[in-house]
């Protein structure tokens, strides 16, 4: 798949602005929009959309569905707009912080807001809520079901559950179902209400001729309803505990190497189901988002499997997927998938083969060109290929700013202001390095917001390998100014990029 040459921004949809302590796909997601339009970009990239909960560290990358969308993210304007809400409901406000989500706050705010909602839809029926929950019927009761029983359960993980219910003994399904069929149905009624709202933003964003690039994690978090609904997939032990979880070696990120904590998957088994969960997955993706970026694609070719009770993720070991049957079966289900390789870190001959064979782009970053290799680093702007995704950094990376004052080394400084060809105050790097991008062959160049504005370490969004302070950063309202769309338009247009 060969990508347009074009620009975008990175920015997840909780980072925008709002009144209610958290982005949401109310009026900001909007004003975002024209921004990105009037600024000449054509690519939104966001993170993942599911579900997040406080004791996964509000990670968008570990969620309890790797299908649903998360309540926190709907508008409550939206809702005073559709009639579920008086304007009186969300006039009194928490005192929220301004520049950082305080999830507490938020989900102690957002559920009782959203329940009132349901209270008021719920005397009556909607045609297009029953025809939401029969197209989505592969994963919809279940996901449904699963966090009912979770919150009647007190949080607990579903292996601790009773024994019918963790099993999915038929009899108690039903039961249970029938039990707590208001907590389901409010289940449903949530993500009914987010694909709408998230239906009409996508909607304005092609109005706009902006595309929506999201993120699809390569696993799934073992407390989910899709471990719960299809254990035969994952590596569980007889009582449904991991027996075998992900992670990835020492690298750039963590001198111990990454431990996840997923369950691995069990790809003989995928291939005998015809891998028909994951082409379930990827299906329903693309209804939201126009691009996918496949999150550690290197798992996919080869995993890094640790036993469930190693405490880091030194002691793994690297076991082959069945890569080119997986991504055939892919293809012949969905022709022509809009597919992103996340290729970072340490990638082996297999990988390259894999994309080179299925022609996925892959993603270049312009922080790691300035270490080893000299002019040979494969992410220097001359080394880039037509065919890839190039980035100053990504979430999980400092900014420029905060890299360059904090993080790179004597060497890479001094190798970045040779590549320049001249010395740049620091306040002004983060422009030469998006340039430096922009002029480049890459036909996609992406750049976090974070970056756009020259922000500093205090605003990096994700620090690998620590579980507290993540994810919370939100762009200020009045951040996006005239002066800043007149010059990110002048440089997308001078380097063909609108």
């Amino acid at each position: 798949m060969m990508m347009p040459r074009a620009s975008g921004i990175l920015l997840h949809i909780t980072s925008l602005p709002s009144p209610f302590g958290i982005g949401d796909l109310g009026p900001w997601a909007y004003r975002f929009v024209d921004f990105l339009a009037e600024s000449g970009q054509r690519f939104w990239q966001i993170l993942p959309l599911n579900p997040t909960e406080s004791v996964f560290g509000n990670s968008p990358y570990h969620s309890t569905s790797a299908f649903a969308g998360n309540p926190l993210l709907i508008s409550p304007d939206g809702l005073v707009e559709e009639g579920l809400l008086e304007r009186g409901d969300v006039e009194t406000l928490p005192d929220f912080p301004a520049h950082i989500v305080d999830f507490d706050k938020v989900i102690s705010y957002k559920q009782a807001l959203l329940h009132r909602a349901y209270e008021r839809f719920k005397g009556g029926r909607e045609y297009e809520y029953e025809r939401f929950c029969s197209e989505n019927r592969y994963w919809l009761p279940d996901c449904a079901l699963f966090r009912a029983l979770r919150a009647r359960n007190q949080g607990k993980v579903w292996s601790e559950w009773p024994p019918d219910l963790r099993d999915r003994v038929p009899r108690a399904l039903e039961s249970a179902g029938s039990d707590f069929i208001e907590a389901v149905k409010e289940e449903k009624f949530l993500q009914y209400i987010f694909h709408k709202q998230w239906s009409a933003l996508r909607g304005y964003c092609h109005q706009k001729e902006v595309r929506i690039m999201g993120d699809l994690p390569i696993y799934v978090q073992y407390d989910s309803a899709d471990v719960w609904a299809h254990p035969d997939l994952f590596k569980l032990d007889e009582e449904k505990k991991p027996s075998a979880v992900a992670g990835v070696p020492p690298d750039y990120f963590s001198k111990t190497g990454q431990l996840w904590g997923n369950p691995v998957y069990r790809w003989d088994v995928l291939k005998e189901r015809g891998y028909d969960w994951w082409i379930e997955r990827i299906r329903y993706n693309i209804t939201l988002l126009d691009y996918l970026r496949l999150d550690h694609f290197r798992g996919f070719v080869g995993f890094w499997e640790l036993p469930a009770e190693e405490k880091t993720a030194i002691n793994g070991r690297w076991i082959k997927a069945p890569a080119e049957d997986f991504f055939e079966s892919i293809l012949r289900s969905i022709p022509s998938p809009p597919l992103i390789a996340e290729d970072l870190g340490v990638i082996t001959p297999d990988v390259v083969e894999i994309m080179d064979r299925f022609g996925f782009p892959g993603m270049k970053l312009l922080l790691f060109a300035f270490g080893d290799a000299g002019g040979a680093n494969p992410y220097l702007p001359h080394n880039l290929v037509a065919n890839c995704v190039a980035y100053t950094g990504t979430h999980d990376n400092n900014t420029v700013r905060g890299w360059f004052k904090n993080d790179a080394t004597a060497p890479e400084k001094a190798a970045l202001l040779r590549y320049l060809g001249r010395n740049v105050p620091v306040k002004n790097l983060h422009w030469e390095l998006i340039r430096l991008l922009m002029m480049s062959v890459a036909n996609l160049t992406i750049f976090p917001m974070q970056d756009i504005l020259g922000l500093g370490g205090e605003a990096r969004m994700n620090r690998p390998s620590t579980a507290n302070g993540n994810w919370e950063w939100r762009l200020a309202p009045d951040a996006l100014t005239t002066d800043l769309r007149a010059r990110l338009r002048s440089i997308t247009e001078i380097y063909g990029r609108r």
